[in-house]
């Protein structure tokens, strides 16, 4: 029988991945995929609280966290094109626009 302790292991292990990937990682697509992936563990925990409280809350919070993560790539792959078409990179050393 699969208990939410099981869903709650399986989402921390995804979160790790993603923050693994997010610090060491230097191409700024990976490191928005990991992001991705730390958001859909998040979403597993949600669904995991909400199916084991029987309550819809867990499942709201995922339609907004999905939201966030659909704005999230939208607006963060537009940056990316626009940063590749400006220096041919996307390695997060090489941009170094932001600083002094």
């Amino acid at each position: 029988m699969i208990t939410i302790t099981h869903y709650l292991v399986l989402s921390a292990i995804l979160f790790t991945v993603g923050v693994v990937g997010v610090l060491i990682r230097r191409n700024a697509i990976i490191i928005f995929m990991c992001i991705e992936l730390m958001l859909n563990a998040v979403n597993l925990s949600f669904v995991a609280f909400a199916h084991y409280l029987n309550s819809m809350q867990g499942q709201l919070f995922v339609f907004f966290t999905m939201t966030v993560a659909a704005a999230e790539a939208a607006v963060g792959l537009a940056i990316i094109v626009a940063v590749f078409r400006n220096k041919e990179t996307v390695n997060i050393d090489d941009i170094n626009i932001m600083k002094w």
